[in-house]
């Protein structure tokens, strides 16, 4: 167990709570209880919200699955989208795409990568890094960025905006389109698409450059603290492509410990409930993973671009390739703990987007029709991708009838579950201890969280492993009759 995941005595305890966690996606809480000096005896992120859609997904026709998953979140929906094509790809044999499908998929993907990665950063992250942590609340957001830092913030929104306008081009919208059906894609892109989008894009790169001076200089300007900010030893987890690059559509799952050594690689995708265990936890709706070879105590992990970029041996693109070797001078070719350098990451990963965008977009093949393949239909089906805040699996079993009777969702937030728990716990150790709590000390818990870019929309829970307590209240508010189920199955 540790430092601050349990409390003992809790009612003795003063109860903190910083509610809603600000300038992320979802919904979420983290509750400190401190003791009469103010030293916190425990931390925890709660995620409050419920989205029961591996439940509510059952019986639906397999087809319906990228369309309707994607309404999980409106910040990532190309993410799911993606993630249950290649699952159902699967279903119908039809998981070798033509040249022209899978890159179509792929520039949808790195469309999606560039905005969220930018709306992040530049929106939601830049008033931490630019104004200082403990900085005046009324300046912590991004209309003070606007106005103090305009140059830096119409960057942020045109990277937001071109990665969106790649998603419309492709998927026929910016949110929630639909152009990955069962083995391929349903539209072709247009040769004026491709062109308006190629205009002018040295702009794009341009930009990207800068993203990555700003995230790798703001991290280390305030050496060493940001260094020691939440940081700590953790096993990573990704896909890498079959030669140790970087990637992010398509991939085998690459593990390494904290010291930098191979838990286990080269693992196919359709394997991943072979490696990946969830427990659960009776104080949240999210679930817990972890490598099952190392248990639950030492298997927990952490996943997205600070993962990616310990994981990966190179870079395919020159200008994020160069970018990612300062990233490993710095480690000292060992993987980087500090959860700040999530930022850092982040912006490696955003130039490498618009350097395959680029690249896909020069490609002769993302002009053809020829996208759609069929083989031979199967009654199981498991996608994973590399989306913005780390792996993403869709795994989906279908009856002979063509409804789903099972699916399971695996998404990056819930594989950083325990890492942002570390994060706080280790924040409000050192900020909070024996301090007299206040707003700007609680928003480095905030910070921590934020530095993991956490949709806690899409940290679902399936109906019937969720601790669930319902109350009979009778008109004068007199309660009648409780029942509870703990996450267990006891009921109580």
């Amino acid at each position: 167990m540790t430092y601050l995941e349990t409390a003992s005595n809790p009612e003795t305890l003063n109860r903190v709570v910083i509610e809603p966690i600000t300038r992320v996606e979802g919904h979420g809480k983290v509750t400190l209880l401190t003791d009469a000096e103010n030293i916190v005896q425990q931390a925890r992120l709660h995620i409050v919200e419920f989205r029961g859609f591996e439940r509510f997904i059952q019986g639906r026709p397999y087809w319906d699955a990228p369309v309707v998953v994607q309404r999980l979140c409106g910040i990532c929906p190309v993410s799911h989208h993606l993630a249950a094509g290649k699952a159902i790809d699967h279903i119908v044999g039809g998981s070798e795409l033509t040249p022209a499908a899978r890159k179509l998929r792929e520039l949808a993907h790195y469309g999606q990568l560039l905005q969220s990665h930018a709306l992040h950063f530049f929106m939601l992250c830049s008033p931490d890094l630019l104004f200082g942590f403990e900085s005046d609340v009324a300046q912590r957001n991004f209309f003070a960025v606007v106005d103090k830092y305009p140059d830096i913030a119409i960057k942020g929104i045109r990277l937001r905006k071109y990665g969106q306008e790649v998603i419309a081009a492709v998927l026929g919208k910016r949110v929630h389109g639909t152009g990955a059906i069962p083995g391929g894609m349903n539209k072709a892109l247009e040769a004026a698409e491709r062109d308006t989008l190629i205009t002018d894009f040295e702009h794009i790169l341009e930009w990207s450059k800068d993203a990555v001076d700003l995230a790798r200089d703001s991290f280390m300007a305030n050496m060493p603290h940001n260094d020691r900010f939440g940081s700590m030893r953790s096993n990573y987890v990704s896909l890498v492509r079959e030669d140790g690059a970087l990637e992010l559509y398509d991939g085998v799952f690459r593990a390494k410990d904290p010291d930098g050594n191979i838990i286990f690689d080269g693992v196919s995708d359709q394997e991943y409930h072979q490696h990946i265990r969830e427990e659960v936890r009776n104080w949240s709706y999210m679930k817990f993973p972890y490598l099952s070879a190392l248990g639950s105590e030492a298997g927990w992990y952490r996943v997205g671009p600070l993962a990616r970029m310990n994981n990966c041996d190179f870079i395919d693109t020159p200008l994020a390739e160069a970018e990612r070797r300062q990233y490993a001078e710095y480690g000292k070719d060992a993987p980087v703990e500090a959860s700040l350098a999530y930022h850092w990451a982040r912006m490696i990963e955003l130039l490498h987007c618009a350097e395959k965008i680029q690249q896909l977009l020069d490609d002769p093949d993302i002009l053809s029709s020829d996208l759609l393949v069929k083989g031979n239909r199967t009654s199981e089906g498991i996608g994973v991708i590399e989306a913005t805040r780390g792996t993403l699996i869709h795994h989906y079993e279908v009856d002979d009838n063509d409804l789903i009777r099972k699916a399971n969702l695996i998404v990056a937030t819930t594989h950083n579950n325990q890492a942002m728990n570390e994060a706080i716990r280790q924040v409000a150790q050192e900020k909070l201890d024996g301090e007299e709590i206040n707003e700007p000390l609680l928003n480095n818990i905030e910070v921590a969280v934020r530095a993991y870019d956490p949709c806690l929309s899409c940290a679902t829970h399936a109906v019937g492993k969720m601790p669930l307590k319902v109350e009979l209240v009778n008109h004068k508010g007199e309660l009648v009759h409780s029942l509870r189920r703990d996450s267990d199955g006891t009921v109580s």
